[in-house]
């Protein structure tokens, strides 16, 4: 390990140096001293020596003060330098040294303090590696270039489970500091401000079998186990693979050179600059192009045998998809690459910002801990999130390959070239590419409707879920330890950001409020502050002086949303066109933890009036306080209200009783009245105030009432989502008859209209060409059927199974498929487990394989269910990547729960040595398992459990508890009412 002076500052004076020092810095040659006559020729030579060094030294000088100028501003390749507000302010050097604390820096430590302590920063890293794939080892040399910023006699950076060797050059002493994943180097003399360093070390590490940091993956081909090794930097595991200043604002340049048996291919961020063969061992060294100035976490490597296939955008970018060989001869790749190559044009015209890169990179990877990550140039994917075979694949599963797409894409701009400041702040790039998921794929399939239909239910129901809990976070959350660090990214960063933050108010700006921001922070750090300054800019500019960012921070620094409840006013004092509005925290728990919050928001909330024939043009009013009186059109006895039109805020609305059966009425009478994304909102509002106690049980139930003749996807969308909740409650009770056939008497009519999608073996019902809607809806509608044992969709169902079993020919449409698979696997007998698992394991489509091993998981025989799980996790006959589904899938079947839940307590360890540490999955896991408990029982258990064995699980077995809690919570207060409403005739009105 060693370290280099390489500013010109340090050429001045080679004396200024400690001797450890002096063979690493280029200093004036030291004359050998012989004796000499003094004579006045050489008097005057050496005054004229003299006076040639003072003014050598004098012009060093002025160089070096005039190089540390251009040092501040713009980087040598050109890219804008970190000045002014986003400069190195912002690196934190206040926390552990602070200049003038010479004496006593021993005693400061700063290698104790969570964060880096910002006295040095990275300028350009170049990393050399050495690849080992017959012993998964790796070697490095590294030599970072460093500029300092406050006198210090410390280096601290990251390292974690590198074995770090020590350098050419000599330093007072180094050592790890392992609780903080830091590596310290404490030198002889102080590093002076405004000058550069260069540090060398020399490292060796495994390549891990675990899903982050350099890892190793495998797969089959012809019989023949193949391995590659990927990186997953994000968030904080590129101290894994190399020494460095591990945090987002810590942007450097990269040089990468990897050297390998020439039997692999070797893929980073930029092109391959060149490439050469060893004499000494034959193998290869390719070096990359050196990167922009970037995060460490976006760095990116890949040693594979993988193939490729490549198209080029209308800029001139080229665009590669890897993946296996024999998926990409399938063309299983042809359709990302496709989608890539139009959204890379759609993006650059949108923001007027090109891409950065000259290439683009897709790597299909058999096993990851994300769907997918967006490295700059380098975006890895796991398979089942970009892999399309178009025979086999469901609309449902186009979709969503579609938008992970779109996601990581829009990542090249928000995220890549512009970076959040800190992790507090990672909603700055998860939440505008979730918002560009809708944007991106309507762009792409405007037939589809993204944005106005599914963003609804697929962002805002699904957040609202997670954020009406009490152990929610705001979306900007203080985040110190590293431990911290992955709880930010979970569906508050994702989804309620890209609803509250980037769908509210200012979509007809969104365009050149992007632009200005990227522009302004391209290859630098942002953080939510400079966001708000932009959009209240652009407020400005059109005359509205708001302050965004007052009035966002309501929303983003505190948990949670309000329930708005709007009363018609009951006072003689006021005319009957005022409504009292009030506004709560909405929250699932017990109503005493309601009453004693005083949280508050500012609310966009728009009302509309109607009556049954007519609704009135709809008004906005903003709410600032608990409680307030507004004027809106005149009402009578039969004027209905209704709130938050097109669900465009994210807040809950609730309403008195008598506007309540109001609304129900209008449905039932005539549902045309309301625009569907109306009606989806108003029925997720209605079952999501029912279970947390605002509303009797039985509105939401009578409200869905009209469901058989709605035509439109959206609201049934929507209330499949709630009946599915219900069905989790409910599945075990011992009057889930009630339930279930109330749920067929709302489906069999629109069910049978609406047929199967093809004329199968014994199929029924018409047959329809249809659009994308139309087809999502029958989907939903088989689906629903099968689900709550319609005997019609069981026996097509069994037909279809039947038919391929006996003719070897799949003649199921693929956008069913999942559903008749499931259905089929538990009705049938044994022999068609047997067929599935057989089939799941000759397929070579991953979508196939996805959907066949999650219909394992239906069986009703509980032995075949412990066999699979049993088989998941100590064989290689289930991919690593799909352990995790099994048992949360085996959970979800009402015959499998006990068993998915007593092995998940068993195999706590073995789970959470595996996949502890890539808290995404962990999560995943935990909440998968432990949603469906709901009686006191499993509740008990589940503390029991989280009591010897939560520790490495983060944030999920606290919110596990909270949900199981509530479960039990509704089953003790709001059963037996529930089980009373569906024993009532339907006709009945709300009591």
């Amino acid at each position: 390990m060693g370290l280099n002076d390489s500013s010109p500052g340090a050429m001045r004076n080679g004396r200024g140096l400690s001797d450890q020092w002096a063979e690493s810095v280029v200093v004036r040659p030291r004359t050998t001293e012989r004796h000499i006559t003094v004579h006045k020729r050489l008097v005057l030579g050496f005054a004229l020596s003299i006076l040639t060094l003072i003014i050598v030294t004098a012009v060093a000088v002025v160089l070096s003060v005039r190089f540390e100028e251009c040092g501040s501003g713009r980087d040598r390749d050109g890219s804008a330098g970190e000045s002014g507000s986003r400069g190195s302010a912002r690196l934190n050097g206040s926390r552990g040294e602070r200049t003038g604390e010479r004496g006593d820096e021993e005693a400061v430590q700063p290698w104790r303090n969570s964060r880096l302590p910002g006295t040095v920063r990275p300028r350009h890293y170049d990393l050399r590696l050495a690849v080992y794939m017959d012993n998964f080892t790796f070697s490095g040399e590294l030599s970072i270039e460093l500029e300092c910023i406050n006198a210090t006699r410390f280096i601290v950076l990251h390292t974690d489970r590198l074995e770090v060797r020590k350098g050419f050059m000599r330093v007072h002493r180094h050592f790890p500091f392992p609780a903080n994943q830091m590596y310290v180097v404490v030198l002889h003399r102080e590093l002076k401000p405004m000058r550069l360093y260069r540090l060398n070390v020399s490292f060796d590490a495994a390549i891990e079998d675990e899903l982050l940091g350099f890892f190793r993956s495998s797969y089959t081909l012809q019989r023949e186990r193949r391995y590659l090794a990927v990186t997953q930097f994000s968030p904080i595991h590129a101290r894994k693979a190399f020494p460095c200043f591990d945090e987002p604002v810590y942007k450097a340049t990269f040089s990468l050179s990897l050297h390998h048996d020439p039997q692999y291919t070797s893929l980073s961020n930029m092109p391959v600059e060149s490439s050469s063969l060893s004499d000494e061992d034959g193998w290869t060294t390719n070096r990359f192009a050196r990167t922009p100035r970037m995060s460490t976490y976006y760095l990116a490597w890949a040693v594979c045998n993988f193939t490729y296939r490549e198209t080029q955008s209308d800029a001139g970018v080229t665009i590669r998809l890897y993946a296996r060989p024999d998926a990409i001869s399938s063309g299983a790749g042809d359709y990302a690459l496709h989608i890539t190559k139009r959204l890379l044009g759609f993006y650059q015209d949108y923001f007027k910002v090109q891409y950065s890169l000259p290439k683009l990179d897709l790597l299909a990877v058999p096993k990851h801990p994300y769907a997918a990550m967006e490295n700059w140039g380098l975006s890895v994917f796991v398979e089942q999130k970009i892999l399309l075979d178009a025979e086999v694949s469901s609309s449902s599963y186009q979709m969503e390959l579609t938008m992970v797409v779109v996601h990581e894409i829009c990542h090249q701009w928000f995220g890549d070239l512009v970076t959040p400041v800190w992790w507090e702040d990672v909603w700055l790039k998860e939440g505008f590419a979730h918002f560009f998921e809708y944007v991106g794929t309507d762009f792409l399939f405007p037939k589809w409707n993204m944005e106005k239909q599914r963003f609804l239910t697929d962002v805002l129901h699904e957040v609202m879920l997670l954020d009406g809990l009490s152990s929610s976070h705001p979306i900007s959350q203080e985040v110190e330890q590293a431990t911290d660090i992955d709880r930010v990214f979970d569906w508050i960063a994702y989804k309620k950001v890209s609803r509250i933050t980037l769908r509210k108010v200012w979509t007809d700006m969104f365009a050149v409020v992007f632009q200005d921001y990227l522009l302004s922070h391209m290859y630098s750090n942002a953080a939510r502050n400079d966001l708000w300054s932009k959009l209240s800019e652009a407020m400005r500019s059109e005359g509205r002086d708001i302050d965004i960012g007052e009035m966002m921070d309501r929303w983003t620094l505190q948990m949670g949303y309000p329930v708005v409840t709007i009363s018609k006013n009951q006072s003689e004092q006021l005319p009957t066109h005022y409504i009292t509005i009030n506004q709560e925290h909405f929250l699932y728990g017990q109503s005493e933890v309601r009453k004693n919050n005083s949280l508050q928001w500012q609310v966009p909330l728009t009302v509309a009036v109607g009556n049954a024939s007519s609704i009135c043009s709809e008004s906005l009013i903003w709410i600032n306080n608990k409680t307030e009186t507004h004027r809106v059109s005149e009402m009578d006895g039969n004027t209905w209200l209704l709130g938050n039109i097109n669900q465009t805020g994210y807040f809950r609305v609730n309403y008195d009783l008598q506007n309540w059966k109001l609304l129900i009425q209008q449905l039932h009478s005539n549902p045309q009245v309301n625009m569907s994304v109306s009606v989806a909102g108003l029925i997720d509002d209605a079952f999501n105030l029912a279970r947390a106690g605002y509303l009797p049980q039985g509105v939401p139930l009578q409200l869905i009432g009209y469901l058989p003749e709605e035509t439109s996807f959206l609201p049934w969308h929507a209330a499949s989502r709630a009946l599915y909740q219900l069905d989790k409650l409910l599945d075990r009770t011992d009057e889930y008859r009630l339930f279930s056939d109330y749920v067929l008497k709302q489906v069999a009519s629109r069910y049978h209209q609406m047929g199967w999608p093809t004329n199968g073996p014994g199929a029924e019902g018409n047959v329809l060409q249809a659009s994308y809607q139309t087809e999502e809806l029958q989907r939903e509608l088989i689906m629903l059927a099968c689900s709550f044992g319609n005997k019609q969709c069981h026996r097509q169902a069994v037909a279809y199974i039947s038919d391929w079993i006996s003719s070897n020919k799949n003649r199921i449409p693929p956008n069913i498929r999942d559903i008749v698979y499931c259905t089929g696997v538990s009705l049938m007998d044994e022999d068609v487990w047997e067929f599935i698992w057989m089939k799941f394991h000759s397929s070579n489509a991953v979508s196939e394989k996805k959907i066949l091993l999650e219909a394992l998981t239906c069986s009703d025989n509980t032995f075949l269910l412990n066999r699979l799980l049993n088989l998941s996790l100590t064989s290689d006959l289930v991919p690593e990547q799909d352990v995790i589904d099994v048992i949360i899938h085996v959970g979800r079947n009402p015959q499998g729960r006990n068993l998915a839940w007593k092995y998940f307590r068993e195999k706590w360890d073995v789970l959470n040595s595996r996949y502890g540490e890539a808290l995404f999955m962990n999560s995943k896991l935990i909440s998968g398992v432990t949603e469906f408990l709901n009686t006191e029982r499993e509740l008990n258990e589940l503390k029991e459990f989280i009591q010897s064995s939560g520790v490495g699980a983060g944030p999920a077995l606290p919110r596990a508890l909270e949900v199981v809690e509530g479960n039990v919570r509704w089953h003790r207060l709001h059963r037996r009412q529930f089980y009373q409403w569906l024993r009532k005739p339907l006709s009945q009105t709300i009591g």
